[in-house]
């Protein structure tokens, strides 16, 4: 099974990282393609702009946001396609630009998937 790591897309990329996508719609401020050493982006599978703008990380909203974030990636065919990328991958590393690393939408993707994974 595919190991999914969460990392900052302004913390050094390492070997340890294995496959790097980064999941978020938007660019990260500042970063350029060679710092960030991507291997793949995932603009289809990040929150849409409407939920992202919506929840403003708002730590006090993160449970409302991932119940909605989890309907869009129930009803988002890119799921599909984005499963069979990890499994031929046995370590992924999730690239995000969000200050707080508890809270946002990377960890509610890895947690989505890792159950989508894990089904019969």
């Amino acid at each position: 099974m595919t190991k999914i790591l969460l990392k900052r897309a302004y913390a050094a990329p390492s070997a340890e990282d294995g496959y790097r996508i980064l999941v978020d719609r938007l660019w990260p401020r500042g970063q350029s393609k060679a710092v960030l050493q991507l291997d793949h982006w995932a603009k289809g599978i990040a929150p849409s702009t409407e939920l992202r703008k919506g929840w403003d990380h708002d730590p006090a909203r993160f449970d409302e946001f991932a119940q909605h974030y989890r309907t869009e990636l129930n009803q988002n065919p890119a799921v599909d396609d984005f499963l069979e990328l990890l499994s031929q991958h046995p370590v992924v590393t999730f690239v995000y630009g969000a200050k707080d690393e508890h809270t946002n939408h990377a960890v509610v993707l890895r947690d989505y998937l890792l159950d989508q994974l894990s089904a019969p």
